[in-house]
């Protein structure tokens, strides 16, 4: 079975920041792990194949917190909705 690896440079300024990314990760179906990391402005998420990276995205974005750039399986995405 295939995975995805998503990668997002998102702009957090603090601990809350960083943990607000990681509770609607963990949260959301077909994630497998995710690391975020708030010194290196990084979520990095492994999901099953069915999970998209737009949805990811969204997820991420509906935090409030803004996503600077973004990869999928090593390949540059628009971070627009």
């Amino acid at each position: 079975m295939a995975e995805h690896s998503y990668k997002f440079n998102v702009s957090m300024s603090c601990g809350g920041c960083s943990g607000a990314v990681e509770r609607v990760l963990k949260k959301l179906d077909g994630v497998k792990s995710y690391n975020v990391d708030l010194k290196a402005q990084t979520a990095e998420v492994e999901a099953e194949e069915s999970l998209s990276y737009e949805k990811v995205l969204e997820t991420i974005k509906k935090t409030g917190k803004k996503v600077n750039s973004a990869e999928a399986d090593g390949e540059e995405k628009s971070v627009e909705l």
